[in-house]
């Protein structure tokens, strides 16, 4: 089984990886292994994105 890659393709921001991961929920995307795999490549895209905006405490 392939492992998803470590650094997403590109920065998106968080609000559109989000949008893009209710989206694929909304439309019964997740049903189908495609919709699965995109599911959890959007995954690792939002928890980047997610890290990418938290400042490191003083």
């Amino acid at each position: 089984m392939p492992t998803p890659p470590a650094q997403p393709p590109c920065a998106r921001s968080l609000s559109t990886v989000n949008e893009e991961i209710r989206a694929l929920q909304a439309d019964g995307g997740l049903v189908s292994p495609e919709g699965r795999r995109r599911y959890e490549e959007l995954l690792v895209e939002w928890a980047a994105a997610v890290r990418g905006g938290v400042t490191e405490a003083a």
